[in-house]
């Protein structure tokens, strides 16, 4: 792993371990939650855990584009933050005790599913165990449907860059057709594997290749620019 990359994380945790104490009780979800003060701080130490969006803006536009034309409304102004406050909420009340992330980076809200949750090694076929949590994400993306889905793939760096390739796209493919067996539209949904392009922990340990083993899926909310 590059030594620039490993440095970066470990400032970013410590700089989560800084704040730490900077947080507020959410009235709504009973969980602690940063307090507006310091959330701009933990949105930049964040980063080096949670990847977040990785398709790109172009890619999200022309599919906001595409949903508005359909006749989807979009979002606009304040009500942005507050739809996707709800959603947020919504998502940390389903999947508390699952062992899945539930990050707020700006407006996108991500959802960080770790490998131990949702494959087994070298497969791209849904865990038993995963079903459930799915069913959850999926009954609270069908309701708030003013998003953008992205369903992004990782993998640690075991094998060959193509192999982890394939299988990362396969994940997040696998993924997003179960969504739409829960009533997500595919139009909503782009797909993508990064491989073991972005790794958010150290490849060299056990735990570290666990944590770069996930499936990330991000919500955007549907505005016109």
């Amino acid at each position: 792993m590059d030594n620039r990359f490993i440095r970066s994380t470990t400032l970013a945790l410590a700089a989560l371990v800084a704040i730490a104490g900077c947080t507020t009780l959410d009235p709504y979800t009973r969980e602690e939650k940063t307090s507006n003060a310091t959330k701009g701080a933990l949105i930049g130490a964040a980063a080096g855990a949670v990847v977040g969006l990785v398709s790109g803006d172009d890619a999200v536009e022309r599919r906001q584009r595409a949903l508005i034309g359909a006749g989807v409304g979009a979002l606009a102004g304040g009500s942005i933050g507050y739809y996707m406050d709800r959603q947020e909420m919504e998502l940390r009340a389903e999947l508390e005790g699952t062992g899945v992330r539930v990050a707020r980076i700006g407006d996108n809200v991500t959802l960080v599913m770790p490998g131990n949750v949702t494959f087994a090694t070298n497969s791209s076929d849904l865990s038993p165990a995963f079903f459930d949590v799915l069913n959850s994400v999926g009954k609270v993306l069908a309701k708030y449907d003013q998003t953008v889905v992205e369903v992004a793939g990782h993998t640690d760096s075991t094998g060959s860059d193509a192999y982890n390739q394939t299988l990362s796209e396969q994940r997040a493919r696998s993924v997003a057709g179960y969504l739409g067996g829960q009533g997500v539209s595919s139009q909503r949904i782009i797909t993508i594997g990064m491989g073991e392009r972005r790794p958010v922990a150290d490849n060299t340990t056990d735990s570290g290749r666990q944590a770069n083993r996930r499936v990330e899926i991000t919500m955007v909310p549907l505005t016109t620019g």
